[in-house]
């Protein structure tokens, strides 16, 4: 086992550190910052990533002695051999990835459900704890959310509307206060404008009115 010692993940020199998806400082004592490189665990660790193609949220890996007697873990814990980690299972299926982990070669997993986390090591081949409920809906491919095409979009048209309406309405009141103060011959026109802009007020507070219940029917059916 190649195993290499630092006082701090700091330490580790550049272009010795052979896992792309993780880092020093996810992998080192969380109370110390002391580090223990663990490169067979790590290869699993790498692998078991690689497998299940998504990232792999660390919430404990090594444990220096004296944090492990702090956070009241067991005296031979492979935590203190970093040959152990604790995986957060919050974008994880955990019967997805107990089978990945088991077939990378981490034998030893433990169950914390109440917690979020699986805990897996290169101990030999036993198990603890309360497995996962079964979730309802297992997870999928993460694929962006469908959108809406934006010419067919109520939020769009909606929007449209009111803005239109809005130029609109301002344009009536230029051309009503031109035609009041230039074109006395056709002041009788003046009422009718004055009409007609508030026919485009209600035409915007209606493209509002539709934005605005559109917006809401689509979060509802859960489009963002």
């Amino acid at each position: 086992m190649t195993n290499t010692f630092h006082s701090h993940w700091r330490d580790v020199p550049e272009g010795t550190w052979h896992w792309p998806n993780f880092s020093p400082a996810e992998i080192a004592c969380r109370g110390t910052g002391k580090l223990l490189i663990n490169e067979p665990a790590l290869d699993k660790l790498q692998a078991l990533r690689d497998r299940l193609g998504k990232p792999l949220i660390v919430r404990s890996a090594y444990r220096s002695p004296e944090h492990n007697r702090a956070v009241g873990g067991a005296t031979r814990s492979k935590h203190l051999d970093g040959a152990a980690f604790d995986i957060a299972m919050a974008n994880h299926d955990p019967v997805v990835f107990e089978a990945a982990a088991r077939e990378v070669g981490f034998l030893g997993l433990g169950f914390y459900p109440r917690s979020g986390f699986i805990h897996v090591d290169l101990g030999p081949a036993r198990q603890w704890g309360e497995r996962f409920p079964v979730r309802a809906t297992a997870f999928t491919e993460e694929t962006p959310p469908a959108r809406e095409v934006l010419a067919h979009s109520r939020t769009m048209r909606g929007g449209g509307a009111a803005g239109a309406a809005t130029l609109g309405a301002a344009g009536v009141e230029v051309a009503q206060s031109v035609l009041a103060e230039t074109q006395s011959a056709i002041l009788p026109l003046v009422p009718y404008l004055d009409t007609l802009r508030w026919v485009f007020i209600a035409v915007a507070l209606g493209g509002i009115a539709v934005t605005i219940y559109a917006r809401l029917d689509d979060w509802r059916r859960g489009r963002r």
